[in-house]
C-alpha cells in the first residue's frame, strides 16, 4: 500500500485530500474563466468531478497528487499539490496550485506551493521539482521564481501551445543532529 502524503500547514492554511463533497467548490474555481484563463476552457462540473476522482487516484497509486487548500476556519482557498506529469514526453514532478478568484494576490498560491516544497524535500528528495506553466501566465511564473524555479526548458508536447517548464533540483532536508546531555 502506498504512504498517502500531506504537506504540513502553514501560518494560514491547511491541506486535506478532495472528497466528492468538494464539487461544488472546485466546479466553481475550475469553472471560472479568469483562474482557468491559461487553459484551454474553463472546466465543466462533469470535468470538475472528474479532477477530483483522478486525485483520489493519484493518491492512492503515489501517495500524492493536488489537495484541497483551505483556512483554519475550512474556507475554501483552492488547490496545490504534488503531480506527475510530462514536458517533451519526460516524466517529471510537478508542483501545481489554483487559488479562487475572490483568494488570488493575497500569497495563497506561494505558501501553498512551498509547503509541497517542503514535503518534496523531506519525502521524496532528491528529484527536479517542476511548474509547467502558461508562457503569459506571469503571476504563476512568478509563484515559480518565489519558490526557487528557474526556467529550465520550453515545452513542445502539449497540442495546444508551447509551454515555459520551470524547475529546480530539490535535494533531501539535512538530517538534525541530536546531541546527548552534556553531564551524563
Amino acid at each position: 500500500m502506498t504512504r498517502r502524503l500531506l504537506p504540513a500547514p502553514t501560518p494560514r492554511l491547511r491541506f486535506r485530500e478532495m472528497v466528492d463533497e468538494d464539487l461544488d467548490d472546485l466546479a466553481a474555481m475550475l469553472g471560472d474563466p479568469k483562474v482557468m484563463a491559461f487553459y484551454p476552457a474553463p472546466k465543466t462540473r462533469q470535468e470538475s468531478a472528474d479532477w477530483i476522482a483522478r486525485n483520489r487516484q493519484r493518491y492512492a497509486e503515489h501517495g500524492h497528487g493536488l489537495w484541497i487548500v483551505e483556512s483554519y476556519d475550512g474556507e475554501f482557498i483552492g488547490g496545490c499539490g504534488i503531480t506527475w506529469q510530462s514536458y517533451n514526453d519526460t516524466p517529471v514532478l510537478e508542483v501545481g496550485y489554483q487559488v479562487r478568484a475572490a483568494m488570488q494576490r493575497r500569497g495563497y498560491a506561494t505558501e501553498a506551493a512551498r509547503a509541497c516544497v517542503d514535503l518534496v524535500r523531506s519525502d521524496l528528495a532528491p528529484t527536479l521539482l517542476t511548474a509547467i506553466i502558461h508562457p503569459e501566465n506571469i503571476a504563476s511564473r512568478r509563484v515559480a521564481e518565489k519558490l526557487g524555479m528557474t526556467h529550465i526548458a520550453d515545452d513542445h508536447a502539449h497540442p495546444w501551445i508551447v509551454r515555459t517548464v520551470m524547475g529546480m533540483q530539490v535535494e533531501p532536508a539535512p538530517a538534525v543532529a541530536v546531541s546527548a546531555p552534556r553531564g551524563l
